[in-house]
């Protein structure tokens, strides 16, 4: 469809959602054009095209440049959701993120300035889809960039073999040597971060920084700085942050996030490998267990069906269980949620009981379960071109590199399962026959004592160092002495949690629409 020639009804969604974004500011009125009207549209008319260019509807939000901006955002979302994206379709991409993210934080009230009237409403779905695709073309850009340098270079000796495709995409690459820079797209996120939590920002920049924090949190983790993954969450769980206006309601930063679930999913999935990675393996089993236990619910109702992208929801679901059975073998301390255990135990049962026969199982759960690590280094591309060139991809040396990480550290637990095993038969052993039924002498042994008391200590999340131990020992006069963790009878955690559920379900039951 030509961009001369287009249905009236295209015409009135841009005027009508120009003017929801830029005078009414109604929160339902934009959301029912945004998840509703953009869809059918696009379903009627543009359902493997794309939709007309920015310049060719352009009258009908008065030339808006920002809004222009958006909508550009918008309909490239929609095309390369439903095309393979090219090298130029991916360049593109990265343009009109610039240039949207620069229109956007030149709008932003400066940093101590007064508070001016709102200029412009996106509702958070739209606001946490913007930034999530952001980061998913990153994200895939890195990829291309690795499949495109390796296929290269595996033709080097034989350059006729090569195809075209390849070759000009290569060119293309080399010279756009900056598109998708990891600096440039760490330094758009934590600028929104910062232009949203001043305090003369409006709610809709308030939004942006809370997800460029959720995104920012995910990019960290792909990159493999897992603490830096975590921090970038502070500004969510910030108890002095103001409440945010949300439609009619006031929330905080935290309500505001689980809204979107989404956002809400991306959070704790990325979140709880961060935590796996650190060793923190209470809280990653709590975040983990947390969301998995609301999307029990949420398909057994139904709700989550009716969200955009639920297709993906199993998949990740899959992926966290996975997570949640390395976590609650490598962690005796009971973290999950008894259906959420079950779960874990019917679909993963056969990897541990061959973890514990002591062949390989963790590796093969962590490399179903990790997110797709990426390497952010610009490589040579004109190496890829000459003879002999290496042609082992480059950028699988991140995801190898986190893989050997985990694994490592799953070799220690092997021998510290094996330790832990003997010590709960006893209550004290001597440090000699205690070594001996590990295979250790005295000496050796006496260094895997103190590993496995480092090992299992851990920063929880109210900042304090506990334990992921459900056994307490120590060493006296060359003798092992073991009781068991001091068991506490709290029955909060049970009424909070039937609250919470409770909540959950009536929050559902509300967004049921009942038609008589």
């Amino acid at each position: 469809m030509s961009d001369e020639v287009f249905p009236d009804s295209v015409k009135d969604f841009v005027f009508d959602l120009h003017d929801a974004s830029r005078r009414s500011f109604i929160a339902s009125e934009e959301q029912a054009l945004y998840s509703g009207t953009f869809r059918e549209i696009t379903a009627k008319y543009f359902p493997n095209v794309a939709w007309p260019s920015p310049a060719a509807i352009s009258s009908e939000c008065g030339g808006d440049e920002l809004f222009l901006a958006l909508y550009n955002e918008l309909t490239l979302r929609h095309l390369q959701s439903v095309k393979r994206p090219n090298v130029n379709d991916r360049i593109e991409g990265w343009h009109a993120y610039r240039q949207l993210f620069d229109l956007l934080l030149k709008e932003a009230p400066e940093d101590g300035a007064e508070k001016k009237r709102d200029e412009l409403f996106l509702i958070p779905d739209w606001c946490f889809d913007i930034l999530h695709e952001f980061l998913y073309q990153f994200q895939g850009f890195c990829q291309f960039r690795t499949t495109t340098y390796c296929a290269a270079a595996k033709t080097a000796d034989e350059p006729e073999k090569r195809s075209a495709n390849v070759s000009d995409a290569l060119e293309i690459l080399g010279q756009n040597r900056d598109a998708w820079a990891v600096e440039t797209v760490l330094f758009y996120l934590h600028r929104l971060v910062a232009v949203g939590t001043q305090k003369n920002a409006s709610a809709t920049y308030r939004y942006l920084a809370y997800f460029s924090s959720v995104t920012l949190s995910r990019l960290e983790c792909l990159l493999g700085d897992y603490k830096a993954s975590i921090a970038a969450l502070d500004v969510i769980y910030d108890s002095k942050a103001e409440l945010i206006c949300v439609g009619e309601d006031m929330k905080t930063p935290e309500e505001l996030v689980n809204g979107v679930f989404p956002a809400r999913l991306s959070l704790a999935y990325h979140s709880g490998v961060s935590y796996l990675m650190l060793r923190r393996y209470k809280d990653s089993g709590s975040m983990l267990g947390s969301i998995c236990l609301f999307m029990q619910r949420g398909f057994k109702t139904g709700q989550l069906r009716k969200i955009p992208g639920s297709e993906q929801f199993n998949k990740l679901f899959d992926r966290m269980i996975a997570l949640l059975a390395i976590i609650s073998h490598i962690c005796p301390t009971p973290i999950l949620d008894d259906s959420i255990a079950s779960i874990v135990h019917d679909k993963h049962a056969n990897n541990l009981s061959k973890i514990e026969a002591g062949e390989e199982g963790y590796e093969d759960l962590f490399v179903f379960a990790c997110p797709k690590f990426v390497n952010p280094a610009v490589p040579d591309y004109s190496q890829a071109l000459k003879p002999g060139c290496e042609s082992t991809p480059y950028g699988q040396d991140a995801y190898k590199l986190q893989v050997k990480q985990f694994m490592n550290e799953m070799e220690t637990h092997a021998t510290l399962r094996k330790m832990r095993s003997y010590m709960t038969l006893y209550t004290s052993i001597g440090v000699e026959k205690l070594a001996s039924f590990n295979d250790m002498n005295v000496e050796q042994f006496e260094s895997w004592l103190t590993c496995m008391k480092h090992k299992m200590n851990q920063l929880e999340n109210n900042d304090k160092m506990g334990t992921a131990m459900d056994i307490h020992y120590y060493v006296a006069d060359n003798v092992v002495h073991v009781d068991e963790a001091e068991k506490v009878r709290r029955f909060e955690n049970f009424f909070m949690k039937q609250i919470q559920n409770n909540d959950d379900v009536l929050r559902q039951l509300e967004a049921i629409k009942i038609e008589l």
